[in-house]
């Protein structure tokens, strides 16, 4: 049973391991995909912001461009990379007034278009070629920064802010300026302008783009804190996945507890079994030893023997009949509820009456110091079941203990509760079954060994009495010290209606003896 209990156990523990390790790998999966989509997307963001500044500029330029015949520029410039091809223009321009309204838009390439329309007119307007006007507006451009190498990051960062807006992005970010100078080496210099370096902390970056050419000016953006907001986008799916992976561990160790549960009631009943079937064997043989003894042996004619095997066979009948009542009492008390006869009892009284009892029938050395005040004020209990109770626990300070047995047993009353504690010098219970001791059918394992006869229901019963009477029970105990046991019961306990509390047990310390 525990090789199988076992085996279960690793199998759903490499289950678990194994769907967690899967749903782990799973999110950080998805977070990759979402951040590589989130670079792409803020790097496209910053592509088209730097489009719109463009188109900004331009619109500027076709606004407030004053003549400029007779006016020559040469400039020199790199462009970028045309189908596959880089290649240097020399632009040597006599830029006149424009005549025409123009509409300027946005194409495929990296190149502003400028679509021209006539305005209907009595005079006869000359006709501008598109491409020649595209030029004339691309000088305008290229003059514009060549003599002014500022970027307005203000009004950048909005139109960036915009386009990130219109992609569903909300995190914040910081731009960047930096002069890019072209050098023989593989690698780039990299001069910071304007504002501060780039941090190296800063988790995302997107990729440096021109927004002025002729200067080799370009802007960056840079994402200090990607990760959080990834997350948060992605709570939804991280809290059902929390919430599912939770609910599927939660099933594990409730399964692990219940197989395990329903091994330790397995075990109870396999040792309730074997402690009935040795309570039960030892009267019957008892009883056959004597019946046999009068059929063959002769005992039949010697009165004094044959009376004296009909005494064995009558006490050990009415032991068997005992258990079996207490059998079935048990399996009664399972059913009803406990009824309780109060009536008002002075605890010496009680007390004494027990102790004369035991000590006429006790089969070992049995002392007992008594601390109870004759004139200590009665309490409402009932009788039966109290005396019943307590005699369950000086029976188990007999059974549980060696060749002789002190039993102390104290009374007093404090705050309207009395208090009983009956304490031996016995072996001991392990402090791991200080609370299971009191289940029914339970007995503090000893292997396969059984020195003492019994059917774990003494406690259990202890129990039931005390907390139908509103009280409660605890045991203090220690291997090889010995057990107390201590009661606490209201003084009205037997009318059902007051209750001792649970923050009442320091009434538990038992006094230091006098």
């Amino acid at each position: 049973m525990k090789r199988r209990i076992r085996s279960i156990f690793w199998l759903m523990t490499i289950c678990i391991l194994g769907i967690n390790a899967f749903q782990g790998y799973w999110l950080f999966t998805t977070y990759q995909l979402n951040r590589q989509q989130f670079r792409r997307t803020v790097q496209d963001a910053m592509w088209q912001a730097v489009q719109q500044q463009r188109l900004t500029d331009a619109r500027v330029l076709l606004g407030h461009a004053p003549p400029t015949k007779g006016i020559h520029s040469k400039l020199f410039i790199r462009r970028f990379e045309e189908a596959g091809e880089s290649e240097r223009v020399f632009i040597s321009q006599e830029l006149d007034t424009l005549p025409a309204r123009f509409q300027v838009l946005r194409d495929s390439s990296r190149r502003v278009v400028v679509s021209y329309r006539k305005q209907p007119s009595t005079r006869n307007a000359p006709n501008v070629p598109a491409d020649s006007l595209a030029k004339r507006i691309s000088n305008l451009l290229l003059l514009d920064w060549a003599k002014d190498a500022g970027v307005d990051l203000r009004t950048f960062a909005a139109t960036y802010r915009s386009e990130l807006t219109q992609r569903g992005i909300d995190a914040d970010f910081r731009l960047d300026t930096l002069t890019i100078r072209p050098k023989r080496a593989r690698d780039n210099v990299f001069i910071f302008k304007d504002l501060t370096a780039v941090s190296e902390k800063t988790d995302l970056c997107t990729t440096p783009i021109p927004i002025n050419p002729v200067k080799n000016l370009f802007v960056q953006a840079s994402f200090t804190t990607p990760t959080f907001y990834l997350l948060r986008r992605m709570g939804w799916l991280l809290g059902s996945s929390v919430l599912l992976l939770a609910l599927t561990t939660g099933c594990f160790l409730f399964m692990l507890s219940t197989i395990l549960r329903q091994k330790k009631l397995s075990d109870v009943k396999n040792d309730f079994i074997n402690n009935m079937t040795h309570e039960l064997k030892t009267p019957l043989a008892t009883v056959t030893a004597a019946v046999e003894a009068l059929q063959h042996f002769g005992a039949l004619n010697d009165p004094q023997k044959t009376q004296t095997y009909l005494t064995v066979s009558r006490d050990n009948l009415q032991r068997l009949s005992d258990l079996v009542e207490k059998v079935l009492n048990l399996a009664v008390e399972e059913k009803k509820e406990l009824v309780l006869n109060p009536e008002w009892i002075r605890p010496s009284e009680l007390v004494n009456q027990i102790i004369g009892n035991h000590q006429v029938k006790a089969d070992k050395p049995v002392h007992f110091e008594v601390d109870i005040q004759p004139g200590e004020e009665p309490v409402r209990i009932d009788r039966f079941h109290t005396t019943n109770a307590i005699n369950n626990l000086i029976d188990n300070a007999i059974k549980y203990s060696k060749e002789s047995v002190t039993i102390r047993i104290t009374s007093g009353k404090q705050e309207r509760v009395w208090r009983l504690s009956v304490q031996d010098n016995g072996i001991g219970i392990p402090k791991s079954y200080h609370q299971a001791i009191f289940d029914r059918f339970f007995r503090v394992p000893t292997g396969n060994l059984h020195p003492v006869k019994g059917f774990g229901l003494g406690l259990s019963y202890v129990r039931q009495v005390i907390e139908k009477h509103g009280g409660l029970i605890d045991v203090i105990s220690e291997p090889g010290v010995g057990s107390e046991f201590v009661l606490l019961i209201p003084e009205t306990g037997g009318d059902g209606q007051a209750r001792v509390r649970k923050f009442s047990f320091p009434l538990f310390r038992t006094p230091s003896p006098a």
